[in-house]
C-alpha cells in the first residue's frame, strides 16, 4: 500500500528528463522559471543512452543561450560537409558554400551530462524513478501531475505541464481520443548500429546507397565511430558477429573508404526499426508535447534531437512571454508553430530515407527513378542546395 500523499508546487511541470526535458528545465531556470523534472528511469539509465551526435546550427547557439555549450565548442567537432555515394563512388556536399553553415558532431550522451551537470549547479528538482505518472486537469487553470516515487504517492500543483517524454510515454496519452490525430509510416527495415574504438573512416559523414542497402559512416569523435548498415525488420543484432557486419559495410561504401576503414571489436550493437510519426495538436489546454512525445523522424535526415530542440525553444520563448509579459500569444499558437518546422522535417528525413534505401517492394522502376535522382543530385547546385539548407537546420 502506498505511504502517505506529497505535495509540492512550480511553474511548470516537466515530464522526461532526457535531453528535451533538461535543455527546457535550464533555460526556463535561467529566466527565472521554476520547474519540478520528473524521470521514468534512474539518471545512469539514462545517461548511458546511446543516440545522435548532429547538431543543428540553431541546436548549438539554443545549447549556448542556455549555458551548456563550453564542452561542446572545445570538444566537439565542425563538419562543413558531407559525402553522399552512389554504387561505391562518393561525391560531397558542401553545407558551407551552399547554404553559409555547418553542423556540429557532438554525442547526445556527452550533451546530457552537460545538462545534468548545469542542472546540478543550480540545484534543480530532479525526481528519477518514477511511475504512475498521470495528469489532472490539463485544460484547466490549474493542472496537476501525480506520481509515485519510493512507495510514496505524489501531487504536484502546477500552472503548465510540458510532455518531454517521448514516444512511449505518458504525455501524449492525456490528450482526448476526438482531440488528438496522429500520422504514421512504419518502414519495413531497420538500421543495425555498431560503435566502435577506433578512428573515423572519414571527416565527414558518408551517406551510402547501394543495391544490397543503405550504409552511414558516422563519427562521436576522433577516436569513437559510428557504423550503420540497413538490413531486414527480422534480422537480429546477435546474428552478425563483427566480421561479418564489416565486410558488409566494405561492399556498400565509396571504395577508398573501404580500403581505410579500420575495424575493432563492437562495443556496442543494436538494430533501430525506422518509422515517420506526427501527432497533432502538439497542446491541450495548458499541457504541451515536445520532443519525441510529439513526433518520431527516421535518423536518415538527423533530424530527431534538432526537432526536439526547436520545440523546446518554440514552449520557452512562450512560456518567457507569458511570465515576463502576460502575453500568451506564443502559447497559444505553439502547436501550430511547432508543426510547421516539423513537417518540414518529416518531409526531409522521408526524402532522404526514400532516396537512399532498398525498399522490398520497389519495382525495376522505382529503382531507376532513384538512381535519377541521385544522379540529378549529384550534378545539380540547386539540389545539394536544398538538401544543405535542410540538413544544416532550417530557421526557427
Amino acid at each position: 500500500m502506498a505511504k502517505a500523499s506529497g505535495k509540492s508546487r512550480t511553474q511548470v511541470a516537466i515530464i522526461g528528463g532526457g535531453p528535451a526535458g533538461l535543455l527546457l528545465s535550464q533555460l526556463l531556470h535561467l529566466d527565472g522559471v521554476d520547474t519540478i523534472l520528473l524521470e521514468r528511469r534512474s539518471r545512469d539509465y539514462v545517461l548511458g543512452r546511446i543516440r545522435a551526435g548532429v547538431l543543428e546550427r540553431g541546436t548549438v547557439e539554443l545549447l549556448r543561450t542556455a549555458g551548456v555549450g563550453s564542452r561542446m565548442d572545445v570538444e566537439g567537432i565542425n563538419h562543413d560537409g558531407t559525402y553522399l555515394a552512389i554504387a561505391n563512388e562518393g561525391f560531397r556536399i558542401d553545407f558551407k558554400r551552399l547554404a553559409g553553415g555547418s553542423v556540429m558532431i557532438y554525442g547526445q550522451t556527452e550533451l546530457t551530462h552537460d545538462l545534468y551537470d548545469a542542472r546540478d549547479a543550480l540545484e534543480a528538482r530532479i525526481v528519477h524513478e518514477v511511475d504512475d505518472v498521470r495528469i489532472e486537469c490539463a485544460d484547466s487553470a490549474r493542472p496537476r501531475v501525480g506520481y509515485r516515487h519510493a512507495g510514496n504517492d505524489h501531487v504536484i500543483d502546477c500552472e503548465f505541464v510540458a510532455g518531454c517524454d517521448g514516444f512511449h510515454g505518458v504525455s501524449r496519452k492525456h490528450i482526448p481520443v476526438g482531440v488528438l490525430r496522429e500520422f504514421e509510416r512504419v518502414y519495413p527495415f531497420g538500421w543495425l548500429g555498431v560503435l566502435s574504438r577506433t578512428p573515423p573512416v572519414s571527416d565527414e559523414l558518408i551517406y551510402a546507397s547501394h543495391e544490397r542497402g543503405f550504409a552511414l559512416c558516422s563519427m562521436r569523435n576522433p577516436k569513437l565511430s559510428r557504423y550503420y548498415i540497413q538490413v531486414p525488420l527480422d534480422e537480429k543484432a546477435d546474428d552478425w558477429s563483427d566480421g561479418a557486419f564489416w565486410d558488409e559495410l566494405r561492399r556498400r561504401i565509396p571504395h577508398d573508404a573501404a580500403e581505410r576503414l579500420v575495424t575493432g571489436e563492437s562495443i556496442e550493437k543494436s538494430i533501430a526499426p525506422l518509422r515517420s510519426h506526427v501527432a497533432e495538436p502538439m497542446r491541450h489546454g495548458r499541457l504541451f508535447l515536445c520532443g519525441d512525445a510529439a513526433h518520431i523522424v527516421p535518423p536518415t535526415g538527423a533530424k530527431g534531437l534538432n526537432l526536439a530542440a526547436s520545440d523546446v525553444y518554440y514552449l520557452w520563448q512562450a512560456l518567457r512571454r507569458h511570465y515576463r509579459e502576460r502575453d500568451d500569444h506564443g502559447l497559444d499558437t505553439y502547436s501550430e508553430t511547432a508543426l510547421a518546422r516539423v513537417w518540414k522535417a518529416e518531409r526531409f528525413s522521408w526524402t532522404m530515407t526514400k532516396l537512399l534505401h532498398r525498399f522490398p517492394d520497389q519495382s525495376d522502376f522505382d529503382r531507376r527513378m532513384q538512381q535519377a535522382e541521385l544522379e540529378y543530385l549529384r550534378s545539380s547546385t540547386a539540389a545539394q542546395t536544398s538538401l544543405a539548407e535542410n540538413y544544416i537546420g532550417l530557421p526557427y
